[in-house]
C-alpha cells in the first residue's frame, strides 16, 4: 500500500473544455481528449500544451488510447466518427452515422476494435481502414468501455445497460456475462495485473473482477454514491479507478481486500479517464480543465 498519495491538478484547458479522456502516447506525452472544446491536446515532457482542434467542434471527442500504428486514436460519440491523430498532429476521420461511438482499444491483431452505444455493434478497423461490424446479442444493451484481455485472443466491454460484461474473440464471436448486482450500470473496463479484467459499476458504487472462464467477484465502495467511472492499473501493482461523484481517485488491491480513496485538492473537479504514464505515474483528466498528476509513494 502506498504510505503517500499526491493528486496535482496541472491546467491544459479553459476550465468549460472538458478534459475527458487521457492516454500516454508513444512520443513519451500525455494525450487527452476535451469532450466540450472538440479538440486533442497534448501534455509534453516539458510541460507544453499543445491543442489540435477538430474539423467538427462539437463532435464530442471523448475516450482516446494508443494504437500499434504510432497514433492515438479516439472516439467522437456526438459526432459519430473515429478518429486517428498522429503525433504531429495530423488527422484522419472514420464516419460512422447513427454508431455513437465511445469505447477504443488496440486489438492483438494490430487493429483497433470501438463501442457502437447506439447500435448494439463492436466496430473493427483495419491497419488499412477497412472496417468491420459485430453484432451484439442484447438489445439496448449500450457497449461503452472496451479493452484487450492478456490471452491476446479476446476484447473485453462493458453492457453499460445490459448490465452485463461481455467478449469478443478476434472472429466476432461475443460471449455475454450477466453481473450478479442488478442495475449496476457498468462503465470502465481495463486489463489486471493478475490476469483478470477489472471494471467499475456507476450505478452500484462498485469495483468488478472477471477472469478467464467469466467467474465475476464484486467489491463494494467504502461510498457507494461516488459513481466510478473509467480504472486503470497502476505500476504498484493495484488497480485505480476515478470516482467521479465524490471528486477522489480510488485505489484497490487485486485481492480485494484493500481500498483506498484520495481527494482531489481542487473541489468539482469531475474526474473521468485515467491513464498510467511512460514514467509509471498515473494521470486522470479532470473536466474541470486539467490533468491531475497521481504520484504513489
Amino acid at each position: 500500500m502506498p504510505h503517500h498519495t499526491s493528486i496535482t491538478a496541472v491546467p491544459v484547458s479553459d476550465e468549460k473544455a472538458g478534459p475527458y479522456g487521457v492516454a500516454a502516447g508513444p512520443d513519451g506525452a500525455m494525450w487527452f481528449t476535451t469532450v466540450h472544446e472538440g479538440a486533442v491536446g497534448r501534455l509534453g515532457l516539458d510541460g507544453e500544451i499543445t491543442s489540435y482542434a477538430l474539423p467538427d467542434g462539437d463532435g464530442g471527442p471523448t475516450v482516446i488510447t494508443p494504437g500499434p500504428d504510432g497514433a492515438l486514436w479516439f472516439t467522437e460519440y456526438k459526432g459519430n466518427r473515429v478518429g486517428r491523430i498522429t503525433v504531429d498532429g495530423e488527422i484522419t476521420a472514420y464516419e460512422r452515422p447513427g454508431a455513437g461511438p465511445y469505447g477504443i482499444a488496440a486489438g492483438p491483431d494490430g487493429a483497433m476494435w470501438f463501442t457502437e452505444m447506439h447500435t448494439d455493434r463492436i466496430g473493427r478497423i483495419s491497419p488499412e481502414g477497412d472496417l468491420t461490424e459485430f453484432t451484439v446479442p442484447v438489445e439496448g444493451g449500450f457497449p461503452s468501455a472496451i479493452a484487450a484481455g492478456p490471452d491476446g485472443r479476446r476484447l473485453w466491454f462493458t453492457l453499460n445497460q445490459g448490465n452485463a460484461i461481455a467478449s469478443i474473440d478476434l472472429s466476432g464471436e461475443v460471449r455475454v456475462y450477466p453481473l450478479p448486482t442488478e442495475a449496476a450500470g457498468p462503465v470502465g473496463l481495463a486489463a489486471g495485473p493478475d490476469g483478470a479484467m477489472w471494471f467499475v459499476e456507476i450505478m452500484a458504487g462498485q469495483v468488478g473482477r472477471i477472469d478467464a472462464a467469466g467467474t465475476i467477484t464484486e467489491f463494494s465502495l467504502p461510498d457507494r454514491a461516488a459513481r466510478p467511472h473509467a480504472l486503470a492499473a497502476g505500476a504498484d501493482g493495484a488497480m485505480w479507478f476515478t470516482e467521479w461523484g465524490a471528486n477522489r481517485i480510488g485505489r484497490i488491491t487485486v485481492d480485494g481486500s484493500q481500498i483506498d480513496a484520495y481527494d482531489i485538492p481542487s473541489g468539482s473537479s469531475e474526474p473521468h479517464g485515467i491513464a498510467l504514464g511512460p514514467d509509471g505515474v498515473l494521470w486522470t483528466a479532470l473536466e474541470s480543465g486539467a490533468l491531475g498528476r497521481i504520484e504513489a509513494r
